[in-house]
């Protein structure tokens, strides 16, 4: 049985879907205005990964990741590159599709965007201002976080302690709201910006409506799982409980997922310490496959923190674990064994998704394999592990002359003729070819 933390609890509760054998998952996306920072990779990676495993366990995975392509960061971006809004979205878009193709991250189910939800949009808050939960003022609409029932419940916090922990996280237009932490539902457009007709006048939406439409829309009044980083608990997430359950009368999520922070060689990541680190441009100097399993092997809820050593370490690791996929099957292993260590791992990731835990039964599997147990049902099982973590390895084909090297290599010594084996060796060594000799036969590997 899967045990998920749920944020809104405090609690290890076990998962039981709405519906039998599916699962509804929605996750934040970022605001496409640059390229994601390794902190972001961290947490697309976590939430890809809980999503494999998933579908490991058989389940039948909807997810749901938007893109928050409406913003200030967003309007003041691409009027300092002289495009549109739209123009710079798509840019940084198409940028997130391939790093995180690099990174070995599955597309979502479905990637809305703010764009294509504003008469959606428009309508909820609507239904919002009809049950008086939110209310106009100067052509803003604002959220009354005065009726809202236990606001604060996410963050278990006071109103108080969230004020004081705030960090200018609040609007800053505070004289047209009746409380400080009303927040904006929808603004009405600065001469020059993109905007919407709607019945309070030429606007855009607000940041946190976008994720209640986009998820009720795609996924229905309540979903199993919501997720995203932890520094969206308050205001975002907090925020889209309350509209949500505030216009639908039903719980919104079952279950609330945060991953934690990634610092660079123990410091917060930021552009003032000159520490900030995207994932496009790390990619250019790392592998793929090397930072997605730097990312995936520490429990997502547990900070992780990056330095060169840590890459060199997960370089080592995924390079091993190429290798042991890449073993020549030996036909020997026994099914009992096998299922012994894939129970170990499931009972490892069964536990809140500890892929720490998960690895150390991963590697131990892999020992087990280079000691001479390797059948296609275990390269099978490998592989699906493997895949969990993003490490897809292709096959390696040898080409067919090298394939008739390999033959006349086995001719020659049949024939004694050692010379003649030793030379082809020697060969098939300058491409990069080994040869084992075994009771089984001949192996190979590729370096």
């Amino acid at each position: 049985m899967i045990k998920i933390y749920d944020t809104l609890t405090r609690s290890l509760r076990e998962f039981t879907p709405l519906e039998a054998g599916k699962v509804k998952m929605y996750v934040c996306g970022p605001t496409v205005y640059n390229y994601i920072h390794i902190g972001n990779a961290r947490s697309v990676v976590a939430f890809d990964t809980i999503r494999r495993y998933f579908e490991y366990r058989g389940y039948e995975v909807t997810y749901i990741s938007n893109f928050t392509d409406v913003d200030d960061k967003i309007i003041r971006a691409a009027k300092e590159a002289g495009i549109t809004p739209k123009e710079l979205s798509d840019r940084f878009i198409a940028a997130f599709k391939e790093d995180t193709k690099a990174l070995g991250v599955k597309p979502a189910t479905k990637h809305p965007r703010v764009i294509d939800y504003i008469s959606e949009i428009i309508a909820f808050i609507e239904v919002l201002i009809e049950k008086g939960f939110a209310y106009t003022s100067a052509g803003d609409v604002y959220f009354r976080v005065a009726k809202s029932h236990n606001y604060a419940k996410l963050a278990n916090k006071t109103l108080a302690e969230l004020e004081s922990g705030a960090s200018g996280r609040l609007d800053t237009d505070q004289a047209l709201k009746e409380n400080p932490f009303d927040f904006a539902l929808w603004k009405t457009a600065k001469s020059g910006e993109i905007a919407w007709a709607s019945p309070w006048g030429e606007g855009r939406p607000g940041w946190h409506i976008e994720c209640s439409v986009m998820a009720t829309e795609l996924l229905g009044e309540t979903i199993d799982i919501h997720g995203g980083g932890a520094d969206l608990e308050f205001p975002h997430h907090t925020n889209e409980i309350a509209q949500s359950e505030a216009k639908t009368g039903k719980i919104f999520a079952n279950y609330w997922m945060h991953n934690a922070m990634l610092n660079i060689d123990n410091e917060k990541m930021s552009k003032s310490l000159g520490n900030f680190v995207t994932a496009h441009d790390l990619l250019e100097r790392v592998d793929g496959q090397v930072l997605r399993f730097f990312l995936a092997s520490q429990h997502y809820r547990r900070p992780l923190n990056y330095t060169d050593k840590a890459m060199q370490d997960a370089k080592t690791n995924v390079a091993y674990l190429k290798r042991t996929f890449e073993h020549p099957l030996t036909g020997q292993g026994s099914k009992e064994e096998l299922t012994a260590y894939l129970e170990r791992f499931t009972v490892a990731m069964d536990d809140d998704f500890n892929t720490a835990n998960g690895v150390t039964a991963l590697f131990d599997l892999a020992k087990w394999i280079n000691s001479g147990h390797y059948t296609p049902e275990i390269k099978d099982a490998f592989g699906q592990l493997l895949a969990i973590f993003g490490l897809v390895f292709e096959e390696e084909i040898l080409d067919e002359a090298i394939e008739a090297l390999i033959l006349e290599r086995q001719e020659a010594r049949a024939h004694k003729d050692f010379a003649r084996a030793d030379a082809i060796r020697d060969q098939l060594a300058e491409q990069g070819i080994k040869l084992l000799d075994t009771k089984e036969g001949v192996r190979w590997t590729r370096d």
